[in-house]
C-alpha cells in the first residue's frame, strides 16, 4: 500500500505546482494587458481632444467642416462628448467669413495654445530630465498628479510609458533590490577631438 500511495502523491504535487504557475502567468499577463488598454485609453482621449481643437478652428476660419468624425470607444473611460462643441459653431462660421478672416485666424491660434496639453510622455521625459537622482515610477506619477492635479496620472501607465522611453533610449532603468528607478539619459561624453578644441592654446 505504502507504495501505490507514494506516486499518487507525487503527481499531485506536480498538478499542485503546474496550476498554480499557470496561475500566476496568467494574472501577469491580465496586468501587462490592463496597462496596455489604460495607456491606450489615455491616448485616444488626447487625439479626440487634438480634434476637438482642430475641427473648432475649421469653424473659426470659416471653413466648411469635411473632418471625419472621431472614432467612438465604447469604454466608460474615454470622455466622449464631443458632438456638442463640433456643430454648434456652424451658423457663426456662415455669417463671419467676411469679418476679419486674419482676426479670427489669431484668436483660433490663441486657443489652440491654451487648450492643448503636453502628452504624458512629454512631462514623464522633462520630470526625469529635472531630477538629479532616480524616481521610480510610483514617485513620477506622484509628482506628475501634484503638478497636474486636473489630469488622472496612474503609477502603471507611467510605468509603461518610461519604459517605452527606456526601449527608446531616452531614459535610463537601474534596479535597486526589488525596485526599479528610472533616470534621465546621460548625455554624450565629449570626443577626444572636442576636448582638445577646448584646451588652451600655449604660447610658442
Amino acid at each position: 500500500m505504502p507504495e501505490s500511495t507514494a506516486p499518487s502523491t507525487e503527481l499531485t504535487s506536480q498538478y499542485i505546482n503546474q496550476v498554480t504557475s499557470d496561475l500566476e502567468r496568467n494574472v501577469t499577463e491580465q496586468e501587462r494587458i490592463t496597462t496596455e488598454i489604460t495607456a491606450l485609453q489615455q491616448q485616444l482621449a488626447a487625439l479626440q481632444h487634438d480634434h476637438t481643437v482642430l475641427v473648432n478652428m475649421q469653424h473659426a476660419l470659416g471653413v466648411a467642416a469635411t473632418a471625419p468624425e472621431p472614432v467612438r470607444a465604447d469604454s466608460a473611460t474615454v470622455p466622449s462628448p464631443r458632438q456638442k462643441a463640433t456643430t454648434k459653431p456652424r451658423k457663426q462660421a456662415k455669417t463671419s467669413t467676411a469679418e476679419k478672416p486674419a482676426a479670427k485666424k489669431q484668436t483660433g491660434e490663441k486657443s489652440v495654445a491654451k487648450t492643448v496639453q503636453p502628452t504624458l510622455v512629454e512631462l514623464v521625459r522633462g520630470h526625469l530630465t529635472e531630477q538629479s537622482e532616480p524616481r521610480s515610477a510610483a514617485e513620477i506619477a506622484t509628482a506628475l498628479s501634484q503638478a497636474h492635479p486636473d489630469r488622472d496620472i496612474k503609477t502603471t501607465v507611467v510605468r509603461t510609458t518610461v519604459e517605452n522611453l527606456v526601449a527608446r533610449n531616452q531614459a535610463q532603468r537601474t534596479k535597486q533590490g526589488s525596485s526599479v528607478f528610472y533616470t534621465a539619459p546621460n548625455p554624450p561624453e565629449p570626443t577626444a577631438a572636442s576636448k582638445d578644441e577646448t584646451q588652451p592654446e600655449t604660447a610658442e
